[in-house]
């Protein structure tokens, strides 16, 4: 039974992979064509490829026709705007930014997420609080 599992697991990541569209792909490899390490995964009929360039983290969501929706970057918390940093202080005072991302939209949009504990916090670009998303336990 433990073998069955197992395969059933295995085969259901692996078509998970296959299930990226070609062009999403294709996309993909002309924005980041020196990206060789790639994890892509289905997040709410989207495709989002994970990898890394010099150290820092990278998430770019797609759109089943291949546009690009969001590029995700990870950065220092110190980069932060300074804003930001205070309204966590204030409004969550015991707790520490895990990590850090700064979000472009297609539009040019930028957003940054403070990660805490249980919780993410969104700012606009001028360190603006916009919401908050708590993690179901």
């Amino acid at each position: 039974m433990l073998t069955i599992a197992i395969a059933m697991f295995a085969s259901f990541g692996f078509a998970q992979k296959n299930d990226i569209p070609a062009n999403v792909k294709t996309r993909f490899q002309n924005l980041y064509p020196d990206v060789k390490k790639v994890k892509w995964e289905k997040e709410n009929g989207h495709f989002e490829a994970e990898f890394e360039i010099a150290e820092s983290d990278y998430s770019v969501l797609f759109d089943v026709l291949g546009n690009l929706i969001e590029t995700e970057i990870e950065i220092k918390v110190a980069d932060l705007p300074a804003t930001a940093k205070a309204y966590i202080s204030s409004n969550y005072p015991s707790q520490k930014i895990k990590e850090a991302s700064k979000i472009t939209d297609a539009k040019g949009t930028v957003t940054f997420e403070a990660e805490l504990k249980h919780t993410e916090v969104f700012f606009n670009a001028a360190g603006s609080f916009i919401k908050e998303v708590t993690e179901k336990k």
